[in-house]
């Protein structure tokens, strides 16, 4: 079975074909990443194109779509959220829905550090959590949210182990996060330090694999937290009706 793979939750957008067998590791046909200045819905759309024309992947030979489902920049999810309902439901195939952090974790499959990834969420907060990997498989120390870059870091420390850092939050708050943390930390080289659609695929393999799939058509991404619009409009809101 062939799974794409699809990631615009941040700066990167990422595509990639998965090709599930053979054997258990399965096969990474073809994968495309951006970081440079275009934005997603210029280039999103054209990767997946060009990756599936190279490995001669059509719509109907796909078994399912993996898409990095939030949090993240909300223009992003949208873009990735979209285009992988409408290839999900063009196809009629399942849609798998990947956690943003647990995708960006999973670049660091099988590491014997705790594993925290971290996105800059503005407004000082980061989106983050703290995952690792027992008998291969990914474990939740600490779920995604949004929060304070100061009470992850204290999280970490309290969880006293030697933690690898990564993701645009950690480049972003590198100075404080080396300030701030009491265990033994590093950070992620470049190239496993952002989102990843290969990551995206192979975790939404083992996903599919348990059965965590739905309908394209209920897909919806997970923000954690209201759009800078919606913040604006309530304030706005609460400042007429105190007149």
């Amino acid at each position: 079975m062939k799974i794409l793979g699809i990631d615009s939750s941040g700066l990167v957008a990422s595509a990639a074909v998965l090709e599930t067998e053979p054997g258990p590791e399965g096969r990474l046909l073809a994968q495309c990443s951006t970081d440079y200045k275009k934005t997603h819905s210029q280039t999103l759309l054209p990767m997946i194109d060009r990756i599936c024309r190279e490995t001669e992947t059509e719509a109907s030979g796909l078994g399912a779509v993996a898409v990095s489902s939030g949090p993240g920049s909300f223009t992003g999810l949208r873009i990735g959220s979209a285009t992988a309902k409408a290839i999900a439901l063009a196809a009629n195939i399942p849609l798998i829905e990947v956690p943003t952090l647990q995708g960006l974790a999973f670049n660091l499959w099988g590491s014997s550090r705790a594993v925290c990834p971290m996105m800059d969420a503005k407004r000082d907060q980061v989106y983050s959590g703290l995952y690792g990997f027992e008998g291969g498989k990914l474990v939740i120390y600490r779920d995604q949210e949004a929060l304070a870059l100061g009470e992850m870091l204290e999280f970490v420390n309290s969880f006293g182990k030697e933690v690898i850092f990564l993701g645009d939050g950690a480049s972003a708050y590198a100075g404080m996060i080396a300030s701030g943390t009491q265990v033994p930390f590093m950070f992620a080289p470049a190239h496993l330090n952002r989102q990843s659609a290969a990551s995206v695929a192979v975790l939404g393999a083992s996903m599919y694999a348990e059965g965590r799939y739905i309908n394209g058509e209920d897909h919806s991404p997970v923000y954690l937290r209201k759009s800078q619009a919606e913040r604006e409009g309530a304030k706005k809101f609460d400042l007429w009706n105190t007149v």
